[in-house]
């Protein structure tokens, strides 16, 4: 083996050791989840909507009995309560997805 192929085999290796480290801590976090944490989140993103969606249903219903006019209160509350639940699904769904580490695999693949 030539010196400069020491060289070479000498910089990679804290990347080595570094993709090494992040896939053992990442199989300790995952560890747990198994079917009931994915059951488990599903329900929570399903009781987020619904429960966003049925609270727009009542401010409306209370709404249009406060305000009576020509078009439904329930119905818009309704509208804003099915997309204010959603976007608090996609947060928990896109905050349990993301990593915690900010390490990149695409510099280990060289």
């Amino acid at each position: 083996m030539t010196n400069d192929d020491q060289k070479k085999k000498d910089a990679k290796l804290p990347s080595e050791v570094g993709k090494k480290a992040y896939r053992r801590i990442k199989a300790r976090r995952t560890r747990d989840r198994s079917v009931w944490f994915g059951i488990g989140l599903f329900g929570m993103v399903g009781w987020t909507v619904a429960i966003t969606t049925l609270i727009g249903v009542a401010l409306g219903v209370w709404m249009d009995r406060t305000w009576p006019s020509s078009y439904s209160w329930t119905l818009t509350m309704l509208f804003i309560g099915l997309i204010v639940g959603c976007m608090n699904a996609w947060y928990w769904v896109n905050r349990e997805g993301k990593l915690d580490d900010d390490y990149d695999e695409s510099d280990q693949d060289e």
